[in-house]
């Protein structure tokens, strides 16, 4: 066992150096409660949840498993409702072919931490809380803290690293270009590089506990990250094609089927910069659309499209997360998943 992973069990209380990825719509209570129970650290999606959900699942994991949950926020800001007409006239080829439109009532947006959101951590008391896409407002920080939860911060970059190092988190999620879903820039002017690049980068310029994210989705993966400073390895594609996940029907059909080459970055489906597989839509419209509106109200405009095709088993408007690992994925029960990936960062790195 390295110096690094003995640092993050002892700051996290797991018995496996692995943390289940929170993926926000794609993992719930059952998920976390299966990375616990094998020894790792079950995360729950929270920017999805309202404050009652929050406290109901984050309850009902602690009922079925011992070991460290980690409830996940985004902590981006929400300004005024944009105007989108620009992309709605961009979709209207496509609502014109299956019979659907915009939605007349906005659908419920991803939502950042806030007053009624730290009010749930208090009363629930998790292990951990993680952030995406920066920190929340000091006040609000210091209340996390004050429940004896560790803080997680999400880095695409060492100046990310580095600024959530000196805001007080107690372990840093260096998130690589290769990792699926949203990455979770906030600082203006950088952008995200590879993992392993950046794995010894941040553990040099923070000193703090290294969770590594991105691509990696086997037993080779975890023990290169180990190898290059990470106290653990966090997973998620890994994870979507687990039964416990909640990925569609459609979403495991494309996930079964991807390699390396599906997986690009896009703004189409919320607004903001995440890596998924190719469908209908990148292919029409390509990844990157100047006129879809800043995350998250891109998804709004969308979700009748969405709704209509996956009825029919179809993915074309979906956002179909994957991380570039995708085809090293395999389908097989979250527990398993968790042990094969833990033990295997576990046993990596020079022994100290």
């Amino acid at each position: 066992m390295s110096a690094a992973v003995r640092a993050f069990l002892g700051l996290t209380g797991a018995r496996l150096p692995i943390v289940q990825a929170p993926m926000a719509n794609f993992a719930g209570v059952e998920l976390a409660i299966a990375a616990l129970s094998a020894g790792g650290v079950g995360s729950l999606p929270c920017a999805v949840l309202d404050p009652d959900k929050i406290v109901e699942q984050a309850r009902a994991v602690r009922d079925a498993a011992v070991g460290p949950s980690n409830l996940n926020f985004f902590a981006h800001r929400l300004g005024s409702q944009p105007d989108d007409a620009a992309w709605r006239e961009r979709l209207a080829p496509f609502y014109a072919a299956e019979g659907a439109g915009p939605p007349d009532t906005p659908p419920p947006l991803r939502r950042p931490f806030d007053e009624a959101a730290c009010a749930a951590v208090e009363a629930v008391r998790p292990e951990i809380v993680s952030f995406h896409f920066g920190l929340p407002d000091k006040a609000l920080l210091a209340r996390v803290r004050a429940t004896g939860a560790k803080i997680f911060g999400n880095a695409t970059n060492v100046a990310e690293a580095r600024y959530l190092a000196q805001h007080g988190c107690d372990a840093i999620i260096a998130q690589g270009f290769e990792a699926g879903g949203h990455a979770g820039h906030f600082l203006r002017g950088h952008r995200p590089i590879g993992l392993f690049a950046l794995i010894p980068q941040v553990v040099d310029a923070t000193g703090l506990p290294v969770i590594a994210a991105g691509g990696i989705a086997d037993e080779r993966g975890a023990a290169a990250a180990i190898a290059l400073g990470a106290g653990a390895v966090q997973a998620g594609t890994a994870y979507l094609v687990a039964p416990e996940s909640r990925a569609s029907t459609v979403h495991r059909a494309a996930l079964a089927g991807a390699n390396a080459d599906d997986s690009l970055f896009t703004n189409l489906f919320t607004g903001g910069l995440a890596r998924g597989l190719r469908n209908k839509l990148i292919e029409t419209l390509g990844a990157i659309e100047a006129d879809a509106p800043p995350f998250p109200y891109a998804s709004a405009a969308l979700a009748a499209l969405k709704a209509r095709a996956e009825g029919d088993g179809r993915g074309d408007y979906s956002s179909l997360w994957a991380g570039q690992g995708v085809a090293l994925a395999r389908a097989e029960p979250a527990v398993t998943i968790t042990e094969r990936l833990g033990m295997a960062a576990l046993n990596a790195g020079t022994p100290a």
